[in-house]
């Protein structure tokens, strides 16, 4: 299998199962001499872990993280950082009933197909499981941006319901459930999600990174553009199934004048009176801040019974027993500030190297 690492420079390679006795992920690229420790990535690490409330999985995973190498005396040495995480509250007898069936909306159908074997439980290799070491990785990749640059994520949107943006409060964030910015919505959320776990179903949701203090110039053009990466590191998230920079698909309703960002000058200090470009401009970043959305789909792992086929082909039906979140883009939102952060600390050493020559 291929397909597992990401980076240039600071290169993030993910390992490990759902189910299995431990996942991880390799760091390299980082350079020496970085204050890191299992406590600063831990504080991460708990913002996804699962089984924290009501409102998602009940599956109950410490995830305590283990760095192995690349970091001495609390300092990173330049050599490849070794995280791992294990595995602890398996239950893969949940799954022993629909090992020979695909569930919709799953990857189980295209792993059989790919590869001719897959591991049924909790999904294996496919399962957002996987997310928990990049979680980790993104930690590490906030040192190399500096105390300067800070990313902040917020959910909002699940299902049709929608946060105001006149409420909009970073300091709701650490208050709820939700990681909801707007007070207002976090009770309508408690009774909808609570109402559509009853049923056996699921939803969606909308997630709003928003990224400040990044400077100007980072970004490779043609095929590196920072908007292509930031969204190629969204969207190997699973579940997600869209992303937009900015305005996003609502420049579509813009006219040029009303789309293009004015820009201003005072005191030999460079300023823009709107953001509809999302803090990018051809490709690299103009110094605004940066602002990613991403869609992630109801999960697919539902109570409720659906037509599907056999590993020989024949049709039957299915219906997911055990432990999943009716929303999966809660947990999403440390899982999108993570990769921001990965995209955006390749593209700073990817710069500083770029200077140097």
């Amino acid at each position: 299998m291929t397909g597992n690492s990401f980076g240039k420079i600071f290169r993030v390679t993910t390992w490990g199962e759902s189910h299995g006795a431990a996942l991880g992920c390799i760091v390299d690229g980082v350079p020496p001499n970085i204050s890191i420790d299992e406590k600063y990535i831990q504080k991460f690490l708990n913002k996804r872990k699962p089984g924290q409330s009501k409102y998602t999985t009940q599956r109950k995973e410490d995830d305590i993280v283990e760095i192995l190498s690349g970091v001495f005396n609390g300092k990173t040495t330049g050599t490849p950082i070794c995280l791992l995480i294990r595995n602890k509250d398996t239950r893969s007898k949940d799954y022993s009933e629909i090992k020979d069936k695909f569930r919709p909306g799953h990857a189980d159908y295209t792993y059989h197909q790919k590869y001719g074997f897959r591991d049924y439980r909790g999904g294996g290799r496919s399962s957002a499981r996987e997310t928990a070491a990049r979680v980790a990785a993104g930690a590490i990749a906030r040192k190399i941006l500096g105390n300067k640059v800070k990313i902040r994520g917020a959910l909002i949107q699940i299902g049709k319901s929608k946060v105001d943006k006149n409420k909009w409060n970073w300091n709701e964030i650490e208050k709820n459930d939700f990681f909801c910015p707007d007070k207002s919505a976090v009770k309508s959320w408690e009774t909808y999600i609570r109402d559509i776990r009853k049923k056996g179903s699921s939803v969606g949701a909308i997630i709003e990174i928003n990224i400040t203090g990044i400077k100007a110039g980072l970004g490779e053009p043609v095929f590196d553009k920072v908007d292509a990466l930031l969204s190629f590191g969204i969207m190997s998230i699973p579940a997600v199934k869209g992303v937009e920079i900015g305005a996003g698909f609502k420049s579509a309703e813009l006219r040029g004048e009303e789309n293009s960002d004015p820009i201003s000058s005072k005191k030999n200090k460079v300023s823009f009176l709107s953001n509809n470009s999302g803090g990018t401009l051809g490709g690299i970043t103009s110094g605004q801040d940066i602002i990613v959305r991403f869609a992630v789909k109801p999960t697919s792992s539902i109570l409720i019974q659906k037509d599907t086929i056999n590993t020989k082909g024949k049709n039957t039906k299915i219906k997911t027993v055990g432990r999943h979140d009716p929303c999966v883009g809660i947990r999403a939102v440390p899982i999108g500030e993570a990769m921001v952060a990965i995209v955006l600390a390749d593209l700073e050493l990817i710069q500083k190297k770029n200077r140097k020559l």
